[in-house]
Order: structure tokens, then C-alpha cells, then sequence
């Protein structure tokens, strides 16, 4: 038999290539004459530049600024000298604080827009960008400024990084920022979140308590009055869907450089060309760290099992927990229903070799 494993990271403890090692893994020590492929997938979240990383594309490493304003050294890469892909929370992910520091006041994008300065320079006309994982709720002001625009306060000086001075935003100017014209920016997302919604949404996973969570609903209200009337000539971009991924950096990329959300898994899978992948899989064996309702809203299971289904192939998965509303699958095996262990590599690949006894 001809097997496609495909699975999405498991929260937090196995990436996505870790994850389809290891049920590759167990599933041959029960099959070992099953031709057997990994294709590790993402839907642009924390470990989008692992997966769709390819040998022939240039990594380019560089100092930016980190979630809290402290040097990091960030990847992305360059594909056929016209294509940058990154990976925002290189620059601005939850992973680079540690819990004891999260909060979203201070923490800031800046990063993610000297990534996208430095891609653009190179020669980038297309940028694929994953918002997944961040630390932050700075509505993307952060990365405008990173990216060369500049912002004042209603004294005159520089925004300051973080959202703690977002609610005293009086103008924002190109600056030194590059034109954009003729870059076409992307953002990898599954999520539908506006930007009205984004503190209460995102703002308690990345530190923030309910008063906090209030002071940052009213700062992004007046950041995006004066993006709105300064950069998009009137235009209420605020409202789109998508608007407060990454605590509000799709924003920010939408109404100053016309960025478009698009959906995260779809975009990986052009990348790394999983329909051609699967085309002659008899079974297609996905995952992720939870399997319940939220696994069918543009995430990676709901895509591979759609894309197997229309190819008479059978869907099963190997998962770390198996939850309410989970989607109906060919086979499911958790590894760990009760919590993983401190070994879950071997966890999951005991699970596969389980689910393929019952091929």
C-alpha cells in the first residue's frame, strides 16, 4: 500500500516534521512493506518555515528586534530570487517570552517589519507571510514602524514599542519605508477574528488580565482611526475578517500595503504540492495535538481530508487527544487522551503502529 503521512504540529510538544517522523515510524514497524511518504503540513502557524522549507531555497538570517524589543536572530526564505516565505513569530512569537514576561503592553511586531524591509530589498515581490503564534496585541504597529513608517504621539515623539502608547497615536507617514506597489503580500491564517475583537480573543493567551484586555479594545480603536484616515484615504479596513490575527498584524499589513489574508493550510499545500503528493496514496494518515470541532474550521485535518476523500483514498489520523465535535474520520488513535507523557515522540509512534494493525 501507498501511504501519505500528514499531519499538522502537536501543540507545543512534537513540530509537524517531528510528528510525521514518528508516525512513520510506528506505522512501519507494523507494515514494513508499505511504501510510506512524510509530508509534515502547517496552516501558517508557529513551524510554517520548517515545513515548507525546500533544498533548493535560500535562507537568509538576520538580527531583528524580538517580542520584547531585545535582538533575536530570525530565518526566512528567498524562493527563485522573487519570493520571500516568513515566518512571523521568528520575530514576535509567544515561544520567545518566557511566561513570566507576557504581556501584551510591551511586547511588540517590530521585528516582523525588518524582516519584511530586508525581503523587499533582496528583491521579493511576492511574500507569503505565517501569523501564527504571536506574542503580541500591538495592532501592527510595531512592523509598520520596523518596516520604515513613522508614528508620533499626540506630544510629537516616536511611538514607543508595544501597545502601552498605542492609545495616544496622533499620525502615521511613509517615512522610509519602501513602496509596496508592486508587492504582493499574503498572510497564512485561519483565523476570522476582526480587529475590534482581537484583545478579547487573543489578549489573555499572551498575558493579558480584563483590564488590560479593555485598554487594549480602546488603543486599537484609535490606532486604526489614524491608520484608517492617514494611509487608506478614509477606507474602514478595520472590519475585514482576518483583521486581528496575530493581535491585529494582519491589520496593519492590510490597510497600509494592501496585504490579503488567504487560508493558511491551502497555501502550504501549493507550496509544498500535496495534491500531487496524495495522487495514488491509499491511505492518507493526518494529525494534530487535538482532535475536536475546531479540527474542521480550515485546519489542516479538515483540508487533508477533504483533498483524500475526493481521491477514494481512506482518511485516518493519529492525534494527542481526542475531543468534543471531533469530524469524522476513516480511523482515529489517540496517544495520549489524558495528557502527553514525556516522551511523545514515542507516544505517537506507538499510536501508529496501533492504527495500522487495524489496516
Amino acid at each position: 500500500m501507498r501511504v501519505v503521512i500528514a499531519p499538522d504540529g502537536f501543540g507545543g510538544t512534537l513540530s509537524a516534521r517531528q510528528a510525521a517522523s514518528a508516525i512513520a515510524d510506528g506505522w512501519r514497524s507494523t507494515r514494513p512493506g508499505d511504501e510510506v511518504t512524510e509530508v509534515p503540513l502547517s496552516d501558517g502557524g508557529e513551524g510554517f518555515l520548517d515545513v515548507v522549507m525546500a533544498d533548493d531555497d535560500e535562507e537568509v538570517i538576520l538580527e531583528v528586534a524580538g517580542p520584547l524589543g531585545h535582538p533575536v536572530e530570525a530565518r526566512y526564505v528567498m524562493r527563485d530570487g522573487s519570493t520571500a516565505v516568513i515566518e512571523s513569530a521568528a520575530a514576535c512569537g509567544l515561544a520567545l517570552v518566557p511566561d513570566a514576561m507576557r504581556d501584551p503592553m510591551r511586547t511588540t511586531t517590530y521585528g516582523v517589519g525588518q524582516m519584511l524591509h530586508d525581503a523587499i530589498g533582496r528583491g521579493a515581490r511576492r511574500i507569503l507571510m505565517g501569523l501564527g503564534g504571536s506574542a503580541t496585541v500591538d495592532g501592527g504597529a510595531g512592523a509598520l514602524c520596523g518596516l520604515g513608517y513613522r508614528v508620533t504621539v499626540s506630544d510629537g515623539s516616536g511611538l514607543k514599542v508595544g501597545a502601552s502608547d498605542l492609545g495616544n497615536v496622533a499620525s502615521i507617514e511613509m517615512g522610509w519605508a519602501p513602496s509596496c506597489d508592486d508587492v504582493a503580500v499574503e498572510l497564512l491564517s485561519d483565523v476570522t477574528t476582526v480587529l475590534a475583537d482581537a484583545a478579547r480573543v487573543f489578549g489573555p493567551q499572551k498575558g493579558a488580565d480584563d483590564a488590560t484586555v479593555q485598554q487594549l479594545t480602546l488603543a486599537l480603536q484609535r490606532w486604526a482611526d489614524v491608520v484608517e484616515r492617514d494611509l487608506a484615504a478614509g477606507k474602514r479596513v478595520r472590519d475585514d475578517m482576518g483583521t486581528g490575527a496575530a493581535g491585529g498584524l494582519g491589520y496593519a499589513l492590510m490597510a497600509a500595503i494592501g496585504a490579503r489574508v488567504v487560508p493558511g493550510i491551502d497555501a502550504v499545500a501549493d507550496l509544498v504540492d500535496l495534491d500531487a503528493q496524495l495522487d495514488g496514496a491509499d491511505i492518507v494518515v493526518t494529525g494534530e495535538g487535538r482532535l475536536d470541532a475546531t479540527s474542521a474550521q480550515g485546519k489542516v485535518i479538515a483540508s487533508v481530508t477533504e483533498r483524500t476523500r475526493s481521491r477514494g483514498a481512506r482518511v485516518m489520523a493519529v492525534v494527542g487527544q481526542v475531543g468534543e465535535g471531533a469530524p469524522s474520520l476513516d480511523d482515529v488513535e489517540a496517544s495520549a487522551q489524558t495528557g502527553p507523557g514525556p516522551d511523545p515522540a514515542t507516544e505517537v509512534s506507538a499510536a501508529a503502529a496501533r492504527l495500522a494493525e487495524r489496516v
